[in-house]
């Protein structure tokens, strides 16, 4: 299986391999996918250098859970997930919206998606939305000041903490690194629920932005609960248990229908 696929496709399928069956050799990855040694070796050390896969013991396995990725590794893990999210989102902001924007992938590309959006008015401390955002002509952009993250390209230090106090509006987009079971949002760093949770006191609707693989995953900081956004999207159903705290509590949930042209949505406020 696997002989002929090109480098992109066989680098996917490498990474599938090790979700579903864990650590693989490099001469069982050699055999697997009909290449020799040396274009494994190469082609899983990029996968390591960018996060997705770690060394072990002459193969590779994927990295521990309750350690976040590499910010270009995450850019690229369930990207078509993101950009289903991103464009549902797009749906729902109106043009000349103010807005806030938290860290993360997700948010990165609703950035991307609200390009063509006229007369927003963003705050944000990650500058890969800000980035994304200057090809939107008529897009006003301010940014948080303090200490840059350099691979995450984002301000999160605490002399950040009080940007988003500054302001007040329309609408704060903002991803989690996990959702744990009862609900709980959980990130990797205590500077990043402060900023998550300083970025949703000071708007009016709360968007919460995440793919299906945050749920039940590790991380190591509490802070809040998903019944605190204004609306969560995401790109596949949702866990039965989530879906009811979300529905008891009213809140708008709305899924992305591979049918590409409707969304499904729970009866909430939004």
């Amino acid at each position: 299986m696997g002989a002929g696929l090109p480098a992109d496709d066989r680098a996917r399928a490498i990474i599938d391999l090790v979700r579903g069956q864990g650590y693989q050799t490099i001469e069982a990855l050699a055999a697997q996918f009909g290449k020799t040694t040396q274009t494994i070796r190469r082609d899983v050390n990029l996968l390591c250098d960018r996060g997705l896969l770690r060394r072990k013991h002459g193969g590779v396995e994927l990295p521990p859970e309750d350690e976040n990725l590499a910010y270009p590794a995450r850019q690229v893990l369930n990207i078509e997930a993101k950009r289903r999210i991103a464009e549902l989102v797009a749906r729902n902001v109106p043009d000349n919206a103010t807005l806030f924007f938290g860290i993360g992938t997700t948010p990165e590309q609703c950035a991307l998606a609200l390009s063509d959006h006229p007369g927003l008015r963003v705050m944000t401390n990650n500058l890969n939305v800000a980035m994304a955002l200057t090809r939107n002509p008529s897009c006003e952009i301010t940014i948080a000041g303090g200490r840059l993250r350099n691979l995450d390209r984002d301000v999160v230090a605490a002399e950040a903490r009080d940007f988003f106090s500054r302001f007040s509006v329309d609408i704060g987009i903002y991803g989690v690194g996990a959702v744990a079971e009862d609900g709980t949002l959980l990130d990797f760093g205590l500077d990043e629920v402060e900023m998550r949770r300083s970025l949703a006191q000071h708007c009016r609707q709360r968007f919460l932005v995440l793919d299906h693989s945050k749920f039940g995953r590790d991380a190591t900081v509490r802070g809040g609960h998903i019944t605190e956004a204004t609306a969560v999207f995401t790109d596949r159903p949702v866990p039965p248990a989530i879906a009811g705290q979300l529905k008891e509590a009213g809140i708008r949930l709305v899924v992305w229908s591979d049918d590409a042209t409707h969304t499904a949505s729970s009866n909430g406020r939004g």
